[in-house]
């Protein structure tokens, strides 16, 4: 998962940097809006974080290019202004949440994932989606790794849609048990690390580059890039 932060406050910069790269999500920064527009329109982002109050070009007004230009990549602002109606005017800029300084870190990752997995979830609604050198078709619910069917099993391709819309964020056991089975497995049963390993035999086994890695005494993280 990669994030773009604008922000001219260097601390705070810093900050939401090593916060975000401890939660093993990458990050790149600018310190003015001319330089987070030349990232955001050379680059992909999963989810992009604006500071309102920056000079030469402002957060708003940098949101506004972005929707111009057709992106729709998820857009957070965050910012010392505060009243309802600075909120409004974020949104209405095209932004899709809005945070007042100071904030806790945890809320704010927890926006920014909630964010990405709403766009993952709008992004694997239509036909056949290509990441990487897989083709997913979520409607079919089929899966190609270099043109090749890898003949998943419906609980195969379950836990291969959920490592996908978690793109790039370490994934506990008990959280696949939870959203791919709708249970709480006993942590002395193995079922999750069984069908990891059914699904990396179809995914990644005759591939050099692997999609599904191990934390170990985490769990797992799908990563493409």
């Amino acid at each position: 998962m990669e994030i773009l932060v604008v922000e001219d406050q260097k601390g705070m910069l810093q900050s939401i940097k090593q916060g975000l790269e401890e939660m093993n999500l990458k990050v790149d920064i600018a310190t003015n809006g001319i330089e987070g527009k030349m990232l955001a329109l050379k680059k992909s982002y999963n989810v992009i974080i604006l500071d309102i109050l920056m000079p030469e070009l402002n957060g708003l007004e940098l949101c506004k290019i972005l929707r111009q230009s057709g992106s729709r990549t998820p857009i957070l602002f965050i910012s010392a202004l505060d009243s309802v109606e600075d909120k409004i005017s974020g949104l209405e800029a095209g932004g899709d949440d809005y945070m007042a300084k100071p904030f806790e870190f945890n809320e704010f990752l927890a926006r920014i994932m909630a964010l990405n997995r709403r766009n993952q979830s709008d992004y694997l609604t239509a036909g056949t989606n290509i990441i990487d050198d897989l083709e997913v078709n979520f409607e079919t619910k089929s899966a190609y790794r270099k043109k090749i069917d890898l003949e998943l099993t419906k609980k195969e391709f379950r836990l291969l849609e959920y490592f996908i819309k978690n793109e790039g964020r370490i994934l506990t056991k008990s959280e696949i048990a939870g959203n791919v089975w709708d249970v709480d497995f006993d942590t002395g049963t193995n079922v999750v690390e069984v069908y990891v390993n059914y699904l990396r035999n179809k995914l990644d086994k005759m591939h050099d580059k692997k999609l599904i890695h191990t934390k170990f005494g985490i769990g797992y993280i799908f990563n493409p890039k």
